[in-house]
C-alpha cells in the first residue's frame, strides 16, 4: 500500500490535565529539593511538606475538568502552583520552627514577600493568556488561605505570639464550616477590592512577624491588628450574607 493511502491518527486533543500533571511534577521536584538541602532534624516535617503539595494536587486533579473549560492548564495555574510548592515547604517549617530563628527569619520573610509577589502576577497571567476560570480563581484563593494558614503557625512555633494567632489561619476555613451548618453563608459573595487587600495584608502582616527584629509587644501589637481587621471583614460578609437570605 502506498503511503499515499495510509491514513495518520489525529493527534490527541490539548488536555489541561496533561499540563497540570507535568506542572505537579516539576513542582514535587522542587519542593523535595528545597525541603532535602534545609537541615530537618527527622522525616517529620518533609513529610508533612510533602502531604501538603500532594493534597493541593489530589484536589486540582480532582476539580480541574469540571471548573476549568480551556485546552490548557495556563501559566497562570502553573504560578499558582508553584505558589503551593512555597506552601508545602513553610508548613514543613512550621514544624521546625527553629529553622527560621534568629538570621534565618530574613530568608523566611523574603521568601514569604515572594511568593506574595507571585499571587499577583498569576491572575493576570491567566487573563493575559484569554485561559481565566472559575478554577483558576479558586486554586488561588485556597493557596492563600493556606498560605495564611501556615505562617500563622510558624509565627507562633516561633514564640512570637501566643496560640490565637492561629486564629488568623483558621478563620476563613470556621466560615466554610459554617455554611454547612447555616446554608445562607455557603452563598457565593461578590467580588471585593477590600478582601484582596486584606489578605494580601494578613501575609505581609505573618511575614513581617518572621523577621529577626520583630519581637514582643510590637508582634502582639502587628498580630492583634490583623486578626481585629480579618474579623471584622468577615463579619461584614456574614452580615450581608445573612441580610440576603
Amino acid at each position: 500500500m502506498s503511503d499515499a493511502h495510509l491514513s495518520l491518527a489525529p493527534a490527541p486533543p490539548p488536555s489541561p490535565s496533561r499540563g497540570a500533571v507535568i506542572g505537579l511534577a516539576l513542582t514535587g521536584v522542587a519542593t523535595l529539593a528545597t525541603l532535602v538541602a534545609l537541615p530537618f532534624a527527622g522525616p517529620a516535617a518533609p513529610a508533612i511538606g510533602l502531604l501538603v503539595l500532594a493534597a493541593v494536587g489530589a484536589v486540582v486533579l480532582d476539580r480541574l475538568g469540571a471548573f476549568h473549560p480551556h485546552p490548557r492548564f495556563g501559566p497562570g495555574n502553573a504560578i499558582t502552583l508553584a505558589r503551593a510548592g512555597g506552601v508545602a515547604v513553610f508548613a514543613a517549617l512550621a514544624v521546625e520552627p527553629e529553622l527560621v530563628a534568629g538570621s534565618a527569619g530574613w530568608a523566611a520573610f523574603a521568601f514569604a514577600l515572594a511568593l506574595l509577589g507571585l499571587d499577583g502576577i498569576d491572575g493576570w497571567l491567566a487573563r493575559r493568556h484569554g485561559l481565566a476560570s472559575a478554577f483558576g480563581a479558586r486554586f488561588d484563593m485556597e493557596v492563600d488561605a493556606l498560605l495564611v494558614l501556615v505562617l500563622s503557625a510558624l509565627a507562633f512555633g516561633l514564640g512570637k505570639v501566643g496560640a490565637w494567632i492561629l486564629a488568623i489561619g483558621l478563620l476563613r476555613y470556621a466560615f466554610v464550616a459554617a455554611g454547612v451548618i447555616v446554608p445562607a453563608l455557603a452563598r457565593p459573595l461578590p467580588p471585593s477590592a477590600r478582601r484582596r487587600a486584606l489578605c494580601a495584608l494578613q501575609i505581609v502582616a505573618l511575614a513581617v512577624l518572621l523577621a529577626p527584629p520583630v519581637v514582643a509587644p510590637g508582634a502582639t501589637v502587628l498580630a492583634a491588628t490583623a486578626l481585629a481587621a480579618l474579623t471584622a471583614s468577615f463579619a461584614v460578609d456574614v452580615a450581608w450574607l445573612l441580610r440576603r437570605r
